[in-house]
C-alpha cells in the first residue's frame, strides 16, 4: 500500500524555563492516500503537536516525518491546515480570503481569470457561492469555518489537517459541517487528519482512530480500525452494532487513561500530606 505520510520514531521536546519538556515520544504512523484519521486523547496528550509536525509548522527533535517519501522540513501546499479559529482576515471578503491562498499557490503559473475560477469553485464546494462578497463579521460561525475549509481546499492539497475545526460550534451546525466534510472528502479524494475530543465525531468521520496516551511524553496507545462502509449516514449509524462497538472501544480507552490520571493525583496528594 502506498504511504502518503510516514512518521518514524518521532518525538518533540520543548525547552522551557523549568527545563526540557517531552511532549511526544516514539510516534510511528503511516497514512495512505484518501484515508481519514482522527487523533483523540485527553488534553495535553500531544494531538495538536503531532498535527503541527505533519503540517511542518514545527520540526521533530527526534525521528523523521516523510510526505511522498520526502522529509517534511516546513509547510507545503500539499498539506493544508484548518484551525479551530477560522483565521479569516476581517478586512477581506469571503472571496478575497480564499483568493489570497489561491494566488499564493497558483499565481506564478496561472492568470487572474483562472485564479478567480478556482476561488469560485472552492466557494461552491462548501455551498457558499452566495456569500462571496460578504465579510467575516457578516456571516455565522459555521459559515466562517466553511470559508476556512474552502480556503484550504482551494490549494488542492493532498492532505487536509484539521485541529478541532468544529469545536467552537453549536451541535446542529457541527453536525451539518461533519456531513459536509464527508461529502467534500468523497468528492476530492483528499486525505484527512483531524484532532478532536468528540468520540462520535471521530467514529463518524474516520477510517482509523489514533488514541494517544496521556502526556507528558505521550505516544500512540492504540489504533482502532473503523470498518463502516461509506457513504455514512449518522441517523442510520445510531443503531449500528459496529458503530457502537467502535464508540465503546474509544470511550473505554479514554476512561482508563483518565482513571490513571486520577489515581496518580490521589497518590501525590497522600504523599504531600504524609510528607
Amino acid at each position: 500500500m502506498k504511504k502518503l505520510i510516514q512518521i518514524e520514531n518521532a518525538g518533540q521536546t520543548f525547552q522551557t524555563q523549568k527545563g526540557p519538556f517531552v511532549a511526544l515520544r516514539d510516534v510511528n504512523l503511516n497514512l495512505a492516500p484518501g484515508e481519514s484519521i482522527s487523533l483523540i486523547g485527553h488534553s495535553g496528550c500531544g494531538k495538536s503537536t503531532l498535527l503541527n509536525l505533519i503540517a511542518g509548522l514545527t520540526l521533530p527533535t527526534q525521528g523523521v516525518l516523510l510526505c511522498n517519501d520526502r522529509e517534511i522540513a516546513g509547510p507545503g501546499p500539499e498539506r493544508a491546515v484548518v484551525f479551530q479559529n477560522h483565521s479569516l482576515l476581517p478586512w477581506l471578503t469571503c472571496f478575497d480570503n480564499i483568493y489570497l491562498a489561491v494566488e499564493k499557490v497558483f499565481g506564478r503559473r496561472e492568470k487572474k481569470p483562472q485564479l478567480r475560477e478556482r476561488t469560485l469553485a472552492a466557494l461552491d464546494l462548501v455551498g457558499l457561492s452566495h456569500a462571496e462578497t460578504k465579510y467575516p463579521h457578516e456571516i455565522s460561525g459555521g459559515m466562517k469555518q466553511r470559508v476556512g475549509i474552502a480556503r484550504a481546499l482551494s490549494m488542492e492539497p493532498q492532505i487536509l489537517l484539521m485541529d478541532e475545526p468544529f469545536g467552537a460550534l453549536d451541535a446542529l451546525t457541527r453536525a451539518n459541517l461533519q456531513d459536509e466534510l464527508m461529502r467534500i472528502l468523497a468528492a476530492t479524494g483528499a486525505t484527512m487528519v483531524m484532532v478532536t475530543h468528540d468520540v462520535d465525531e471521530a467514529v463518524l468521520l474516520s477510517d482509523r482512530i489514533v488514541m494517544m496516551t496521556n502526556g507528558p511524553a505521550a505516544t500512540i496507545g492504540e489504533i482502532l480500525e473503523v470498518p463502516l462502509a461509506r457513504p455514512r449516514d449518522r441517523i442510520a449509524l445510531a443503531d449500528d452494532p459496529q458503530y457502537n462497538h467502535c464508540r465503546q472501544a474509544v470511550l473505554s480507552f479514554l476512561y482508563e487513561k483518565q482513571r490513571k490520571v486520577e489515581d496518580l493525583s490521589q497518590r501525590r496528594q497522600r504523599q504531600a500530606v504524609q510528607g
